[in-house]
């Protein structure tokens, strides 16, 4: 079972996995963004990355849902030397990024000159 942005019947897809009549439900990442309940899930897999991390957090979040008795296994597949690897090292550094700023004491937190450089530089392929 599939669904994308272009499938009909979003919800009897939805019940068709939840209730059994399909065992795998492949979702694309902006058609799984809203409204999914999906606790007969016990497998995620991230076949390509987002370049915001919280949107593919969000998307795994839809099997961690109130009813939830299965244990949930991510796994997110990369491959060397492709735009997903360079897209994941974008994610990482957006997160320590983010997680440097709102780490901080104090209303508003602290900017150091680096952190200012590395959120203005371009992106590279180190």
């Amino acid at each position: 079972m599939m669904l994308t942005g272009a499938t009909k019947d979003r919800q009897g897809a939805v019940d068709a996995f939840q209730n059994g009549k399909v065992d795998v439900f492949l979702i694309s990442l902006k058609a799984g963004g809203t409204g999914l309940n999906l606790t007969r899930a016990d497998t995620v897999i991230h076949y390509e990355p987002w370049w915001n991390p919280a949107a593919q957090a969000q998307a795994t979040d839809r099997a961690y849902r109130i009813g939830q008795s299965n244990p949930v296994f991510v796994h997110n597949l990369i491959v060397a030397g492709s735009v997903e690897e360079r897209m994941l090292r974008l994610q990482e550094k957006k997160r320590q990024l983010a997680d440097s700023i709102f780490s901080r004491t104090g209303p508003g937190g602290h900017l150091s000159e680096e952190d200012l450089d590395d959120l203005f530089a371009p992106i590279s392929d180190e």
